[in-house]
């Protein structure tokens, strides 16, 4: 990948923004991915899927990241940082997924590490959310691995796949970071 720049790098993963020359590929990888992220996120899959998903990272409340495994440049991941609120409450809402077959492999666990120390570094936030479908076990582990906490339940929370899905509420506050179980 020609003049790649890495926003922060880890040991194995590396993040960057998600720019509009990144339609191919994701979308590419969205489609191979689709089994894998069923029920749980939707993808943009088609070019002007992916065009109206790059517009809205583009929004000043928002933050999109693509996590690449450093050894071979490819695309692991993407964690955006969404619903950026500041004032008084300097909070942001993350979601994330992974493609196969850099799944299960510690790509996205570096990776949210480093969309971690930026959101509570230069971006300035003090608070991040993630809300995630209770049956979604990787998720899970991966943000407790982070030292986020299980904050509630929300029934009917986001709609995905067809259907009203509730969420487990997960936050991390910037005190928390380096209190986190998992280095990556």
């Amino acid at each position: 990948m020609p003049d790649v720049r890495y926003v922060a790098e880890g040991t194995r993963a590396a993040i960057r923004h998600t720019r509009r020359e990144d339609a191919a590929e994701f979308t590419r990888r969205a489609r191979e991915s689709m089994p894998f992220h069923r029920p749980w996120l939707t993808l943009p899959t088609s070019e002007s899927a992916f065009q109206h998903y790059i517009a809205q990272l583009e929004r000043e409340d928002r933050e999109g990241f693509l996590v690449h495994a450093l050894e071979t440049g490819d695309m692991a991941g993407f964690i955006n940082i969404n619903n950026i609120v500041r004032g008084a409450f300097q909070c942001g809402s993350i979601g994330y997924g992974a493609f196969p077959p850099a799944a299960g492999q510690g790509y996205m666990s570096e990776g949210l590490g480093l969309v971690l120390r930026h959101a509570f570094g230069p971006l300035g936030l003090h608070r991040v959310e993630v809300n995630i479908q209770p049956g979604n076990k990787a998720s899970i582990g991966l943000v407790k691995r982070h030292g986020f906490r299980l904050e509630g339940f929300s029934p009917d929370f986001l709609y995905i796949e067809g259907a009203w899905r509730d969420h487990e509420r997960w936050a991390m506050t910037s005190d928390m970071l380096n209190q986190r179980t998992d280095p990556g």
